[in-house]
């Protein structure tokens, strides 16, 4: 079977939100013209992300979610939170119901949220801390998990 990676759960997400909006539009609260400030927020998500992949990037590194890491990445904004792209895809998806203004969207905002801080990121520490464990240990110890 294969996996949902994260990039591909947050272009769902973006799907939904924007079926939501036209089918099931619950409670519409953010007005025009302030719901244009979520394409400022969904950009700086998307900066976020870049920021963050650009790092494995630079680092030669495995930046798929189910496959075994091979280097600790501790640069950049991996200093800040040990898991920038995460922060990205969500705070781009927060962008987003913004831009849309209506309550389906935050609540999809919120199920990414749960699903990439209970199964993505749970599985990602399990595996980190079996590849690199001490230091592994002193890196998650002094950085957050989200900010």
């Amino acid at each position: 079977m294969k996996k949902i990676t994260p990039p591909f759960l947050f272009i769902i997400c973006i799907v939904i939100m924007a079926g939501f909006w036209w089918m099931l539009p619950l409670v519409r609260f953010v007005p025009f013209p302030i719901n244009l400030l979520g394409v400022l927020v969904f950009a700086v998500g998307l900066g976020i992300a870049k920021r963050g992949s650009d790092v494995f990037e630079k680092e030669g590194t495995n930046i798929e979610t189910f496959n075994n890491p091979d280097i600790l990445v501790t640069d950049g904004l991996f200093r800040i939170s040990r898991n920038p792209m995460y922060l990205g895809f969500l705070t781009a998806l927060v962008g987003m119901a913004v831009m849309l203004g209506n309550l389906s969207s935050f609540l999809v905002a919120f199920v990414f949220f749960i699903v990439t801080d209970r199964w993505y990121i749970t599985f990602e520490e399990d595996t980190m801390a079996k590849a690199f464990g001490e230091r592994y240990a002193e890196y998650k110890a002094k950085t957050r998990r989200w900010l």
